[in-house]
């Protein structure tokens, strides 16, 4: 059996993955033709017997192997010899100290080629026989820290990834790695000019107190021009400098503007500012209602890390469509957050890395990879929305950022506060077992109340035919027009139809990639595969049967809404919210941001609208199609259809006190629909923990999927049987599968899975997986397999 006493988070090691995936580019000013020439030089000539290298030193570098590379470190690279050292070379003590400290970013030759790496935390293997290659360079950069070599050890372990491929989705902007380059400047000499005029003595009035100077900002506060200050240079008066860049973000200041808070939000927020004061790990649950003030309160605790000198991390699911809270943060901090995401221009980029590196930046907002920056005095980690599931990677490495934060919290041994309306299961589970603290915030902040929640019975109360929305959804919106005020329609499916097909032959059109349908996007005029990106224009006839004007949407998508909406309201300002409307994230946030200011009427979106949005002039929402997400074969389906649903209703009436949300649904008796109608979401979760804990379902037991892919269905169906044919016995730990996946091909893939479950949280799951892969034996490069810890989806 395999079984451990080990914490909720230990694991041991294993994972797959391509190399030439995960490969980071060097440093552009390197110059890549030159540093590949180098890699060549490299593999050739620098390299030294196993046998005659006396320091050396393991280095995490990108390849999906178990652990560090060991390299000779060149004599010009080492630090003075100590009394130490010498002792413990010559066998006197114990073992000699690290080289070159952990954490240190270095340049190596792997293969023929160059890579950033970074120097571990354990000692060196010297190899019994062979050669051994030089580290090529270290870079000018602060070293990592040792929480976050911690942090990084503990996620390649228990996520079951390379620790060199965690260990590069820390150094996510190499060309950070060098110094970037100043702003040009020039600097005082303490010479003076052979004659004075007015203009040359109101420069040099200005240099005593600050010496350096751009050429432009000395002219502009002296009032003089441009040409004044070149003559001065000429004569000597100055002489070439370069100022530190810019910095991303001004420093924030804790005490900008202090908000009045309530009560009970007075209350929540010292709780919060106790734990940061504490300097030590524990998670605190933060829970309100939608529009309790969760954000303001959070704040606080940001205020006091501040106070305390260090640097805060907030994550966020969707940093692209989060403008308000930014702007939130201006205006209680003074300035902005640094932003961290996908979206960053590669000079925003590196500048901002770099100055968390350098503990420049103060406060950063980011996407789930925020989590893996180089902070040097990390204080506090906030993850705001932390039930939601954008904050699950399930592309190349699989990990759940809100978890590892707390990990990370654990490492770096500071507070962690979890903010949410609807609580993942999971988080209420460490709470009522006393892992967490709780913090809640019953009731709507100023004239919010929460809306009226009615449901509408779609068996009862059909839409007409050719009509998705049901005559009381139509008399709120108008109502709600009529009273100037914004309704939303919620309807999480993309496009404008999920099925088109023939009536005459009943052709469907499908994804030649993947199994799945392609989605009608009118506005574009294409058929598009949501899974793989495909796409192809709408034909006029059938490629089946030939006959034209016989092709028909099946089901309502987002823009058929919208159409259906135009049709009922045309003199209304209507705006589809979706993945597919916003351009750039500059166009998704100008669109929020007109629905702020009243200049929408009705909105018709998806999931994206639910995403913590304060909608002040919202007094209606109406929900066109609840049952969507009820009867998926998966284990948090319902919990995910509540927190959603909840959300998005939840923008209703958070500045103006009447408000009410409508549910179209054709199962009225569902749990999920009779909770968010009583507005009781405590029975909702008791319900669930209760079903969870009967069949040892997580947080009570613990799950890993394995997924076996390839482009030939046998060589995949193959393996994955194999795999379980070759799995240990376990009492303690059921293996099911291998079954197709319910996505069985997705960009040309064949994919079968295997669910690994385990009764209990102290089983060693990570061990199992790895016996197994193990016992398997190598995989071919034909074959991919993934392990995903914790799976969310079962696709």
């Amino acid at each position: 059996m395999f079984m451990t006493k080990k914490p909720f988070f230990e694991a041991n090691l294993f994972g797959e993955t391509h190399a030439a995936d995960f490969l980071p580019a060097l440093p552009r000013r390197a110059g890549r033709k030159s540093a590949a020439r180098a890699g060549k030089a490299a593999a050739k000539a620098d390299n030294i017997a196993a046998d005659e290298a006396a320091d050396l030193v393991s280095v995490l570098v990108p390849v999906p192997q178990a652990e560090a590379y060991s390299y000779a470190v060149p004599a010009a690279f080492m630090p003075r010899e100590t009394p130490a050292k010498t002792a413990a070379a010559a066998g006197n003590i114990g073992p000699a100290p690290l080289s070159l400290p952990a954490g240190t970013v270095v340049r190596v030759p792997l293969g023929r080629r160059l890579v950033a790496g970074v120097i571990a935390d354990r000692a060196p293997q010297k190899p019994a026989a062979g050669r051994l290659r030089f580290v090529d360079k270290i870079f000018d950069c602060p070293p990592l820290s040792s929480e976050l070599m911690q942090f990084i050890r503990f996620f390649a372990d228990y996520t079951m990834t390379p620790i060199g491929m965690a260990a590069r989705m820390v150094l996510a902007a190499p060309a950070a790695l060098e110094p970037l380059p100043g702003l040009p400047a020039l600097r005082w000499t303490g010479a003076m000019p052979a004659k004075l005029t007015e203009a040359r003595r109101r420069v040099l009035a200005l240099l005593p107190e600050q010496p350096i100077w751009t050429r432009s900002g000395l002219a502009h506060a002296a009032g003089v021009s441009a040409a004044v200050i070149d003559t001065l240079a000429e004569q000597g008066v100055f002489a070439r400098a370069h100022l530190p860049p810019e910095p991303v973000v001004p420093a924030p200041e804790a005490d900008y503007a202090a908000p009045v808070l309530t009560q009970k939000q007075a209350e929540a927020a010292e709780a919060l500012r106790r734990a940061v004061r504490r300097q030590q790990f524990g998670v605190s649950l933060l829970e309100g209602v939608t529009g309790s003030g969760k954000t303001e309160v959070y704040f606080e605790a940001v205020a006091e890390a501040l106070r305390q000198k260090r640097q805060v991390l907030v994550l966020l699911p969707e940093i692209a469509l989060t403008r308000q809270v930014l702007a939130r943060f201006e205006k209680r901090f003074g300035v902005p957050p640094a932003e961290w995401h996908s979206g960053l221009g590669p000079k925003k980029r590196e500048m901002t890395w770099r100055q968390i590196a350098e503990g420049r930046v103060r406060i950063v907002a980011g996407a789930r990879s925020a989590l893996f920056l180089p902070f040097t005095e990390l204080g506090l980690i906030i993850v705001d929305e932390e039930h939601d599931p954008a904050y699950k990677q399930e592309e190349r490495i699989f990990y759940n950022a809100r978890d590892m934060a707390v990990a990370r919290g654990r490492s770096a041994n500071i507070a962690v506060i979890l903010s949410s309306a609807t609580p993942a299961v999971e988080t209420c589970v460490n709470v009522l077992q006393g892992r967490y603290r709780h913090v809640i915030l019953p009731s709507r902040f100023g004239a919010g109340v929460l809306p009226h929640i009615g449901i509408v019975d779609m068996r009862q109360t059909p839409p007409e035919k050719g009509s998705f929305l049901s005559a009381p959804v139509k008399a709120a919106m108008a109502q709600t027009l009529q009273k100037n005020e914004q309704s939303l329609l919620f309807l999480n499916r993309r496009g404008y139809a999920p099925l088109t097909l023939c009536r005459i032959c009943g052709h469907r059109f499908s994804c030649p990639d993947c199994t799945a349908w392609l989605v009608e996007h009118r506005r574009q005029g294409q058929l598009v595969c949501h899974y793989c990106g495909f796409h192809r224009p709408v034909p006029e006839a059938c490629p089946e049967c030939g006959t034209l004007d016989h092709l028909v949407p099946v089901g309502p998508g987002v823009e058929r809404i919208a159409e259906e909406v135009k049709r009922l309201f045309p003199q209304a300002r209507a705006l589809v919210l979706s993945a597919d409307t916003g351009r750039t994230i500059e166009h998704r946030r100008a669109e929020l941001e007109a629905v702020v200011s009243g200049a929408v009427d009705i909105i018709i979106g998806t999931q994206l609208v639910a995403k913590g949005h304060h909608f002040p002039k919202m007094t209606f929402v109406g929900v066109v199609d609840a049952d969507i997400g009820l009867n998926k074969g998966d284990l948090r389906a319902a919990e995910r259809s509540f927190q959603l649903l909840s959300q998005v209703t939840g923008r209703a009436g958070r500045a103006i006190a009447q408000s009410r949300g409508l549910i179209q649904t054709w199962q009225p008796q569902h749990p999920v629909i009779k909770a968010l109608a009583a507005g009781d979401g405590q029975a909702f979760i008791r319900r669930e923990i209760e079903e969870r804990a009967l069949y040892s379902l997580p947080p009570f037991g613990q799950m890993a999927a394995i997924i076996v892919s390839a482009e030939n269905r046998e060589a995949a169906e193959h393996y994955a049987r194999l795999l379980r044919r070759k799995a240990p016995e376990s009492a303690a730990i059921m293996l099911l599968g291998p079954a197709e996946a319910p996505l069985a091909r997705r960009q040309k893939r064949w994919r079968f899975r295997l669910l690994v479950q385990a009764d209990s949280r102290s089983v060693h799951i990570q061990a199992f997986v790895r016996a197994a892969l193990a016992a398997a034996g190598p995989v071919s490069a034909a074959v991919r397999v993934q392990v995903d810890i914790d799976p969310q989806s079962f696709l």
